[in-house]
């Protein structure tokens, strides 16, 4: 029996999810979710102008579960606008972040719930995860400290892994949701955390693997050098602003390095298989 979704019951998560071209992942993404033990929860999903068959497969699982909120962009907007466009919808007081290519465990959302709850000063929890393949097959722990992340923390670089949080909206909401310009495109996540550390909110990442994260050799592929000059930028606009010490600009130079660096040699250094 699932939640129905009246003017009296509201979710109190809202899970967003953006897709494009994820038609051999969705599937398990959707029923990771689905099958979470925590249950009370809306499932918004934006199909960001897939030109594969997602979006029927998405179609498949609306008509099976009510819990599921589903819209298509009329062109490809981005993730950054079209998480924006998922919390617009979003009826839950936490906002949860999925990627349509991994894995949520059963317990993720009753931990990371559960969290927040009993911690009324931490804003975003986030989690530890394993890395999976193509073909779902684990082969590394993701490298990432549990504790506080500070603004110091979030400026040098990503301290946490975007598709394992949970947030409060209205925090989120105080931030104006996800930035939108050339160089967000693939950084929206990190100028996200140091937009709220800058506001002095608290973000914790706990020492539990509660997603499996998909980072194949494919998936390293399609990160185009030209992002890693837009995120190298973004780093940059953000040390600058905030008259940080010197010796903290080496982390806005450090994505121009490893995309020079071939991917058969990534690939290695990664231990992707």
């Amino acid at each position: 029996v699932f939640m129905d979704w009246s003017d009296s019951v509201k979710p109190e998560i809202s899970v967003i999810m953006s897709v494009y071209n994820d038609e051999k992942y969705i599937a398990k993404a959707i029923d990771s979710i689905l099958t979470q033990s925590f249950s009370n929860f809306e499932l918004i999903i934006c199909d960001d102008y897939s030109t594969d068959r997602s979006s029927n497969i998405i179609e498949k699982y609306v008509k099976q579960d009510n819990r599921i909120v589903f819209f298509k962009n009329e062109k490809n907007l981005g993730l950054a606008t079209s998480l924006n466009r998922c919390i617009e919808r979003a009826k839950g007081k936490y906002i949860a972040r999925m990627d349509s290519d991994d894995i949520s465990l059963p317990n993720r959302f009753e931990v990371e719930y559960n969290y927040l709850e009993d911690n009324s000063d931490i804003v975003v929890v986030g989690c530890k995860c394993q890395c999976i393949d193509e073909n779902d097959e684990i082969y590394k722990d993701f490298q990432i400290h549990s504790g506080s992340v500070s603004f110091y923390d979030a400026i040098k670089k990503v301290q946490i892994v975007h598709p394992t949080v949970m947030m409060r909206k209205e925090a989120l909401l105080s931030v104006d949701g996800y930035t939108v310009n050339n160089l967000t495109l693939r950084a929206e996540d990190y100028d996200l955390w140091c937009k709220m550390t800058k506001k002095g909110y608290k973000i914790f990442n706990l020492d539990t693997i509660l997603l499996l994260y998909r980072e194949g050799l494919q998936g390293m592929k399609k990160r185009k050098y030209k992002f890693r000059i837009q995120e190298a930028k973004l780093k940059y606009m953000w040390m600058k602003n905030e008259k940080v010490p010197f010796s903290i600009y080496l982390y806005a130079v450090k994505p121009l390095i490893v995309g020079l660096i071939p991917s058969s040699l990534m690939k290695i250094y990664k231990g992707v298989r």
